[in-house]
């Protein structure tokens, strides 16, 4: 069984990528995704986000949305803003923010290799963001956001890569945030056969971010069925060699502190853990160590010896928090369903946390260190998932660079 082949890629027309590439679908909500593709009518959210081009209260998962974005497409292929590639390719795809660059391979991605576990996945699913993909894709015809992969480095993928990225570039865009996108063809035989022996000898590739995708392509090749080259039998992703990318923090934030005052609750914590006020942020710089933002205070963190344990899931920050405190202290079980518990990516910093307790929105905020690519592969490799928005990956891949027609 093959992880990956090249493919046919739908891609900007030359010199239109900055006109087109957007954000992910769901890095935004409803009425930022208007404002945004305002003066942008070839913005790849109408195809993506296509409730933008329907009236304020149209439901998003109506089956008018899905006909829109399938409609916008055809739109933009058939005026040629959007081109096909005649022959199967690989793309270098190179992302540089705030000076540090990570250059990945654009592939399409075997259902088969990830319904046998050699893609392998970290996270569960939530039915209705699934179903809204399954319907994204169904209806387009298309995979229009690809999903993020991380691979073990190796030098021979590396090379091809890093020599594929010296010549001219198919687009080369500055989008919004700073973040540079960069991407070359890759059409010679020889790269081709050697990037795709570099994969498979590899032998397994790891989600980063994308479940919601990858599980909805699983889904849509089960219900066309049909033979095992067929395009519904991959799907569009970038794999990252592991020691580019980088995992920012992902942070908490409580609304209440479980029927405590604030002396009762640090009492509380002190059970699992040492407190020291700090008069700056308290910015964790190791494992097992965390900030909490109480009444106007930094408090530095450390968890006390004799409590991590020796499994890839129980020992990361987000359970050993969740274990020690959230759970027994502020009574948060179940963190995916309970209202009183927000998250925060570390893109928007330790002053978010500050800002949304000082308002009084947030009783608590807890800063955690970030989560090593090397904890997510060791959880995936053990079959296991970890605790729900353990990892937050920057920068995201854009929309509308590269996407994966289906026939």
């Amino acid at each position: 069984m093959s992880l990956i082949r090249p493919f046919r890629g739908l891609r900007p027309a030359p010199g239109r990528a900055a006109e087109i590439i957007a954000p992910p679908y769901d890095v935004m909500n409803v009425a930022e995704a208007r404002a945004m593709v305002e003066g942008r009518p070839l913005s790849f959210l109408h195809v993506s986000r296509p409730e933008v081009d329907l009236p304020t209260d149209t439901d998003p998962y109506a089956d008018a949305v899905y006909a829109q974005g399938a409609q916008n497409l055809r739109r933009m292929i058939a005026a040629g803003t959007l081109r096909q590639d005649d022959a199967a390719c690989y793309y270098a795809y190179r992302l540089v923010m705030d000076g540090r660059e990570q250059t990945g391979l654009v592939l399409a991605a075997s259902v088969p290799a990830y319904d046998e576990n050699l893609i392998r996945r970290h996270e569960f699913t939530r039915p209705d963001k699934e179903n809204d993909r399954v319907r994204h894709i169904d209806t387009s015809n298309a995979q229009t956001g690809p999903v993020f992969l991380v691979h073990r480095a190796t030098a021979a993928l590396d090379g091809v890569l890093a020599r594929a990225s010296q010549g001219a570039s198919t687009a080369d865009v500055v989008a919004d945030g700073g973040v540079r996108h960069t991407l070359w063809v890759i059409d010679a035989a020889a790269d081709i056969a050697a990037i795709s022996a570099a994969v498979e000898a590899l032998g397994v590739l790891y989600i980063a971010d994308g479940h919601h995708r990858s599980a909805a392509a699983s889904r849509v090749a089960a219900q066309r069925g049909g033979p095992a080259d067929a395009e519904h039998q991959y799907f569009l992703a970038v794999s990252f060699p592991h020691d580019q990318v980088k995992i920012l923090d992902y942070n908490r934030l409580l609304t209440d502190l479980n029927g405590l005052d604030e002396v009762a609750f640090r009492e509380r914590v002190a059970e699992h853990f040492e407190i020291e006020p700090l008069s700056g942020e308290a910015r964790p710089a190791a494992l097992n160590t965390f900030g909490m933002y109480l009444a106007g205070q930094w408090y530095a963190l450390r968890l006390k010896p004799g409590r991590v344990p020796n499994d890839p899931v129980g020992r990361l920050d987000v359970s050993l928090l969740h274990q020690y405190l959230i759970e027994p202290v502020l009574g948060v079980s179940d963190p995916r369903r309970d209202k009183r518990i927000d998250f925060v990516g570390g893109i928007r910093g330790l002053g978010e946390l500050k800002r949304r307790v000082d308002s009084g929105e947030m009783a608590v905020a807890f800063a955690l260190y970030a989560t090593s690519l090397e904890d997510l592969m060791a959880v995936a490799d053990a079959g296991q998932v970890m605790p729900p928005k353990s990892t937050w990956f920057e920068p995201k891949l854009a929309d509308g660079m590269v996407s994966h027609l289906l026939d």
